[in-house]
């Protein structure tokens, strides 16, 4: 699991399990915890006094923080970082949950405005929290093939068919009239060469062609750069108006509003949070440095098919959300859906 955390001096066993129950029992009811409530619930074994002086240690250690003159304890941020890193169980969804979720993913139909929906939806209600979902985008376009079309005079159509579905038209105003014929016969021969080409190689590829075909080379190029460097895509969002109440302070949750609905600043966070590479979940505790994120917590990852395309899946929510759930469930939604994907993808491979 990714969690950029500062480095935490190490508990003992006994401290770290008295901090993860009052980290648990905090994101269940948001109230102080007392040394009294936790000898009372959970049988550790030793005394009430003993208890405190733990505390006390944790305390001491930054783990946790008394608020006002309560005799109770929350937990800081310091103390979710240490729960999330080096305490957490990850495994918080049962088997019945995770057939549930899968079941119903298989019921939509991939890849549609529904399935995004959908996959907002379970997240919010799995995780207990607000959620969000992008649609996966091409990481880097690659080209499928181009079609040319003679309009009038000197005026021809080009349409770009590029890997994903992706479709762009452009009108080309050439130096002089081309026939059909020879236009067809270029398009013939860029499809031969350029086929599943990143841009680059077909920038090194295209000083090889004819003037023509080097104008229209120049074209693809620069759209399919464009596509990579202004990649557009919705949000599916789900749950923010069911959790700004949780926010202990008006500042969270304005936080919060922010990065649901402020669609070019969630794209920032994402690219600057989310490792590029598919790998394993990222949890973001207040902010992680990110003063316009300092009250939330964030638990995101990507799914698609790897090197190929990929879209982001996370929960968002005040700093005391239900870390297990959060984590286990955007780890098992975004797995889900990366799965279909991988399988649609394999199956067009071997249709085409």
């Amino acid at each position: 699991m990714n969690i950029d955390a500062e480095q935490l001096p190490e508990l003992t066993k006994r401290q770290e399990e008295i901090l993860s129950i009052i980290v648990r029992t905090y994101t269940q009811n948001p109230e102080p915890v007392s040394s009294k409530h936790i000898v009372e619930t959970h049988d550790l074994g030793v005394s009430s006094a003993t208890v405190r002086n733990e505390m006390a240690v944790l305390d001491e250690l930054g783990y946790i923080k008394a608020p006002h003159t309560s005799s109770g304890r929350v937990p800081s941020e310091r103390g979710y970082r240490y729960f999330v890193s080096r305490v957490i169980d990850n495994s918080d969804l049962s088997d019945s949950e995770q057939r549930h979720i899968t079941e119903r993913f298989q019921k939509m139909p991939m890849g549609t405005e529904q399935w995004m929906r959908f996959a907002a939806k379970i997240l919010a209600r799995t995780a207990q929290t607000a959620s969000l979902v992008t649609p996966p985008i091409i990481e880097s376009s690659r080209f499928k093939h181009v079609e040319l079309v003679a309009i009038q005079g000197r005026l021809v159509l080009m349409v770009l068919v590029l890997h994903g579905g992706m479709v762009q038209q452009r009108m080309l105003n050439l130096a002089e009239p081309v026939p059909q014929t020879k236009l067809a016969e270029t398009a013939d021969r860029i499809n031969a060469s350029f086929v599943d080409l990143y841009p680059q190689q077909i920038r090194l590829k295209s000083v090889q062609l004819s003037l023509l075909e080097r104008e229209i080379s120049e074209l693809i190029v620069e759209i399919m750069d464009s596509v990579n460097s202004h990649p557009v895509r919705a949000i599916y969002r789900e749950g923010l108006s069911e959790i700004i109440s949780n926010f202990p302070d008006e500042e969270g949750a304005q936080q919060a509003i922010r990065v649901f609905e402020e669609s070019a600043f969630l794209e920032l966070i994402l690219t600057e949070l989310i490792d590029p590479i598919m790998s394993d979940v990222r949890v973001v505790v207040a902010g992680d440095g990110h003063d316009e994120l300092s009250q939330l917590s964030m638990v995101l990852g990507r799914y698609g098919v790897p090197g190929k395309m990929s879209g982001a899946v996370g929960v968002v929510g005040p700093m005391h959300i239900n870390y297990g759930r959060a984590i286990s469930s955007v780890r098992y939604v975004s797995t889900t859906m990366t799965n279909m994907l991988v399988q649609l993808y394999n199956d067009q491979d071997e249709t085409q």
